[in-house]
């Protein structure tokens, strides 16, 4: 009997094992795709650097941590409110990033991109939109995964002697596959509540007819009409049910690519559809870590083909730079399984070597290619980058890129300066266990905190159901109080309420008129007659709706878009004194100085389908500049 129960342990959590495992190459796809999707977020921020993270923005530290701020959330970007302490933060924030896509220290790069995420995120409150909270949510697991144990840096220069698994099994696993549904299928729980979603069916329309996110496309679906019910109907199921694909015990291989192309091509209907900013990217890039080994082993046998699998790369056993390099160069180029060795080690490779003063490149055929013809030859051999080779083969590149080769081979010393960072080093993959433990535990912690923001919404306040009180009871507990710190210190307290219960309907824009300080030669009633649109001084004032194409110039991103959503809600009320402040200075600093400023919003409540849509101006706030100037 003691001989049968270990056997059968062990058959059991293999079984786990092998079901819920995630590939290495899908967790190195989800590290890259993260990584540009941060790049690219800070790309976007950085522009409004001044206007939405200093002090002589609209929100000033003073005013964030006067009743915005919530008890716990901590933020670095509040040590300064000056935008060149900002701009160092940011420049911090994208090197975590580069390393991050190239896979250098990943573990250590991903910590310092979350640190800086949840830093930034906290910096300004009115500019979060749900990619934001899909962003934190996948970061924060992340840094419990391998992510460098594939296409990366810290894989290229491994030293150590036993294989890389090809999938690993752990807590973090685990968690980033019920994160991924907590996403879904708790707003589909929010969903339910509202007669949109269920039984009307009019989400979709509503949605697209939401001209703050609608794209030309989204307004053109709006003349499907029937469709429309079908797409929300499709969309509410898939959201509900499509998650729990990739925990399928049965053809679980294929059940999780069904899942990762279903939601793939949900995503990409969003982001044609809606301008939600980097929300369809990077939720496309959470999908691609669930991609299963055998679809990875089925498209290296397609691409590994005769030239790919016949390359052999020779170096010089003499030079740690060139040893450094090439294995790099490997990586890069996505050639994982192209041999390297020292030219040393075969007297004609060598000769070869000496003869040339360069690396020898042996193709399948055993034809050599040297210097930076070897550069392109091997680049047109990868898989990703290939298109690049007729570009390298172009004389005039092929003649600079020779003479550069050249260089760096009689002056290696100087260019061993800058590959000095990257060592050769084990690179550890798999969890201990106590990690793992911690990942689980917080696992729990999560579920409950989502479980909390179900029954705490006004859909489910007053519901009476046992369930529903069960959960209130145990998440509004005094234990559950006392460990509520953590999910604001890790920002892992979520609501997945994506247009949900129902889709926004308060759709409208704005509108901040100015009166212009007199000119000497000017008097007050000329200067009455002459109010400016101070978003757009070069235009003249009008209160009409604006086009589509003017709504993605006036809402430059989604942080703006964002933010103005956000000045019709109860937060607004807060900063619309910082905010006409920020708007008098921004005037007088392009020679327009203010005596004063109205702000409207144009409320259009989007109607049922069918009817027509009110519209009422409203006049939101008003200020004096005179203070400011």
């Amino acid at each position: 009997m003691t001989s049968v129960q270990p056997e059968k342990k062990g058959r059991w959590w293999a079984t786990l094992r092998d079901l819920y495992s995630l590939d290495m190459r899908s967790l190195a796809l989800l590290r890259i795709g993260l990584a540009l999707t941060l790049l690219a977020d800070l790309a976007t921020r950085f522009g409004d650097l001044t206007a939405h993270y200093s002090d002589l923005g609209v929100l000033p530290r003073a005013v964030l941590t006067d009743g915005i701020l919530k008890p716990g959330y901590w933020s670095l970007h509040l040590l300064s409110g000056q935008p060149i302490f900002q701009g160092v933060l940011f420049l911090l924030a994208a090197a975590s990033a580069v390393a991050m896509l190239f896979g250098y220290r990943s573990r250590l790069a991903t910590v310092a991109s979350w640190v800086l995420l949840i830093s930034v995120h906290n910096r300004n409150p009115l500019l979060i939109f749900a990619a934001d909270d899909v962003l934190r949510a996948v970061m924060f697991w992340a840094m419990f995964l391998p992510l460098g144990a594939a296409y990366s840096v810290d894989r290229a220069l491994n030293t150590a002697t036993r294989p890389i698994p090809v999938r690993i099994f752990s807590g973090a696993t685990l968690a980033l596959m019920a994160q991924q549904c907590f996403i879904y299928i708790f707003s589909a729980v929010f969903k339910t509540t509202n007669s949109a979603w269920w039984p009307d069916g009019t989400a979709v329309y509503y949605s697209l007819s939401y001209d703050q996110y609608a794209t030309p496309l989204g307004h053109f679906l709006l003349n499907l009409g029937p469709l429309l019910t079908v797409f929300t109907f499709v969309t509410l199921v898939l959201e509900c049910v499509g998650p729990l694909l990739i925990w399928s015990p049965i053809r679980h291989d294929f059940c999780r690519m069904v899942a990762v192309v279903l939601f793939v091509g949900l995503h990409a209907g969003f982001g044609l559809t809606l301008n939600l900013g980097i929300f369809p990217f990077l939720s496309i890039v959470t999908w691609l870590a669930f991609i299963p080994t055998s679809v990875w082993e089925a498209l290296s046998k397609r691409v590994y083909g005769p030239p790919r699998s016949g390359l052999r790369i020779f170096y010089d056993a003499d030079c740690g730079f060139c040893k450094k390099v090439v294995h790099l160069i490997r990586m890069l180029l996505v050639l994982p399984h192209t041999p390297l060795a020292t030219a040393q080690s075969i007297p004609e490779i060598n000769q070869a070597m000496e003869l040339q003063n360069s690396w020898v490149i042996v193709d399948w055929k055993g034809r050599h290619h040297y210097k930076f013809e070897g550069i392109a030859y091997v680049v047109s051999l990868s898989p990703v980058f290939r298109f690049f080779a007729p570009l390298l083969r172009w004389s005039p590149v092929m003649a600079v890129g020779t003479r550069f080769y050249e260089w760096i081979a009689t002056n290696r010393r100087v260019a061993g300066r800058f590959t000095r960072p990257f060592k050769f080093k084990p690179l550890p993959v798999k969890n201990p266990s106590w990690l793992s433990a911690i990942a689980l535990l917080l696992l729990t912690l999560t579920f409950m905190w989502n479980l909390r923001s179900i029954v705490t919404h006004r859909s489910f306040v007053e519901s009476s159901q046992p369930a529903v009180s069960i959960v209130r009871r145990v998440t509004n507990s005094r234990t559950a109080q006392r460990i509520d710190w953590l999910s604001r210190v890790t920002r892992l307290d979520q609501s997945w309420s994506i247009f949900a219960p129902g889709p926004p309907r308060d759709d409208g824009w704005h509108v901040v008129a100015g009166t212009p300080l007199p000119a000497p030669s000017q008097t007050d009633e000329a200067i009455a007659t002459t109010e400016i649109d101070v978003l757009r001084p070069e235009r003249q004032i009008a209160f009409d709706k604006p086009s589509l194409g003017d709504r993605t110039r006036f809402y430059k991103n989604m942080q703006w878009r964002t933010f103005y959503i956000n000045l019709n809600r109860q937060i607004g009320q807060k900063v619309f004194p910082s905010y006409g402040n920020y708007l008098c200075q921004q005037s007088a600093r392009q020679r327009h100085p203010l005596k004063d400023l109205q702000v409207y919003f144009i409320d259009e409540r989007t109607a049922p389908p069918g009817e027509p849509q009110p519209v009422e101006q409203k006049l939101i706030w008003e200020q004096s500049c005179q203070a400011q100037q």
